[in-house]
């Protein structure tokens, strides 16, 4: 069978998964390194953006990524319920570059609708690609831990070149080229994985009668509840427009993201008073709110990559070679540059710690992702404090900032996921998944309101805030992991 051919003792399928994901990644992170940059930048001039104020452009920066975690929810649902991963992958693929090229279209509504199709392609490529390459290994062990290893490396490759290219087209010819270089990227993916099908076997195929009236009737239910959720999202959107709503896009942001923390917060008392759990249940799932916490906490400062950090590598550092300015962009290719160099020495030595049980638990790696941060952040707010108006920063100070940023990225990358589906409830895990991604998205929307304060704090100021807020959560992560440990049990 085509399935079982081997290339390296893996499945030669896992070279069609790669791939696709590779060129999604390089259209996502092509398109984030310009978003920030085109949305600041002036009506007028040779290469025209939107014109937009920094606060109103990061709040927009902050709602469209974290709907991208958001609909990943959607689309695990749908992959699972309605079309099976392998149909979910291509179209989403197929709405991200429709996005993409609607992008490339000057226009306020061409560029708000690419946004949305982005999201939403997203939404159901991003969660359903990393469960096809889990199916590839049904034996699960090393060899299972290992592709997935190769396949990251396709998400870094891609979200390294993403950025050259894009950033190349984008800053010094046009943006809409760097969009419709995006576009193209994920057209090439999406050529590669329906030449590769083949090799797939079952890999990604809904297991359920399709002819059968249950599954009639759920896939009536959700074409419906989908059409009006987007009917009322229209109607949100007009009556906004129109004024009648008098609301900023600041104002959904940090709507949208206290509402999410709200309705947290009553699922778990919900999940504590009537979900019918056991004491050690309970205290498994209070960990699991903990690292919610500090989850979001992480990515509302690492996700500042794309917005604060992309405009300080825009404004404030010299980025002259020669005679030649490199696209403030490509800075957005350090952090994968530095997980394609660091991934294999940190997963190095948590084999060492844990070969001598000096392996930190999972509240601890918390603790430190979250130090890394913060140290980042004080690194680039010394850069800030330096510089000025005639005396621009050296890229250096980004550089070292980023890397700090991706050893605390690396600390949370083993422990992560993992973490939240050893403590969850088996009757929980699939809710838990989904509680994980929220916490990026979570964390994606505070990102976006942080880094709008640009518009009335300095760099420095907003650097050294965004440090401190992130250093305290990470110190107190570090004080309460001994009780956090306790409240594991004898979960690793």
């Amino acid at each position: 069978m085509e399935q079982e051919r081997k290339i390296f003792g893996h499945p030669v399928a896992l070279i069609t998964l790669f791939f696709t994901e590779m060129w999604e990644r390089f259209s996502y992170y092509g398109m984030r390194a310009l978003l920030m940059l085109f949305m600041t930048t002036p009506l007028l001039g040779s290469n025209p953006g939107l014109g937009l104020g920094v606060a109103h452009a990061s709040a927009i920066y902050g709602l469209y990524t974290a709907s991208v975690y958001f609909l990943t929810l959607a689309g695990g649902w749908i992959a699972d319920n309605l079309w099976g991963q392998r149909k979910a992958v291509f179209v989403g693929g197929c709405i991200i570059a429709a996005g993409h090229f609607s992008m490339a279209v000057p226009g306020n509504v061409s560029f708000f609708l690419g946004l949305i199709l982005i999201a939403i392609g997203t939404g159901l490529l991003k969660p359903n690609v990393s469960t096809m390459v889990g199916e590839l290994y049904p034996e699960g062990g090393a060899r299972r831990d290992a592709g997935f290893s190769v396949f990251y490396m396709g998400i870094n490759t891609g979200a390294f070149l993403g950025p050259i290219i894009c950033g190349a087209l984008g800053e010094n010819w046009n943006w809409h080229a760097g969009f419709s270089a995006a576009g193209i990227g994920m057209v090439l993916g999406l050529i590669q994985y329906k030449a590769g099908a083949k090799l797939l076997g079952n890999a990604g195929l809904l297991d359920e009668d399709t002819s059968s009236t249950r599954f009639k009737n759920k896939n009536r239910n959700f074409y419906l509840i989908a059409g009006s959720a987007i009917l009322l999202l229209v109607l949100f959107g007009y009556l906004v427009n129109q004024g009648i709503f008098q609301l900023s896009m600041e104002d959904i942001a940090s709507g949208l993201g206290y509402g999410i923390l709200i309705l947290v917060l009553i699922y778990f008392i919900y999940l504590f008073i009537a979900g019918g759990h056991s004491g050690p249940e309970k205290k498994r799932l209070g960990v699991i709110f903990w690292l919610f916490i500090l989850a979001a906490v992480f990515w509302s400062g690492f996700e500042q990559a794309g917005s604060s950090l992309n405009l300080f590598a825009d404004q404030d550092t010299n980025r002259m070679v020669g005679g030649w300015e490199v696209p403030a962009s490509w800075l957005q290719s350090v952090n994968p540059i530095f997980i394609i160099v660091l991934a294999p020495v940190f997963g190095w030595l948590w084999t060492w710690l844990a070969a001598r049980n000096a392996n930190p638990s999972a509240p601890l790696k918390f603790a430190l992702r979250l130090i890394g941060l913060s140290a980042g952040f004080f690194v680039i707010s010394w850069g800030a404090a330096n510089s000025g108006p005639g005396n621009l920063a050296s890229p250096a100070w980004l550089i070292v900032t980023y890397f700090f940023h991706t050893c605390g990225e690396l600390c949370l990358s083993p422990v992560g996921l993992s973490s939240v589906t050893k403590l969850a409830p088996k009757s929980r895990v699939g809710q838990m998944m989904g509680i994980w991604f929220v916490a990026a998205a979570l964390g994606n929307l505070f990102a976006g309101l942080l880094s709008g304060q640009l518009e009335e704090l300095d760099s420095q100021a907003l650097f050294s805030k965004v440090a401190m807020f992130i250093g305290a959560a990470g110190i107190i992560a570090l004080l309460a992991s001994p009780f956090v440990r306790k409240l594991m049990g004898d979960v690793k």
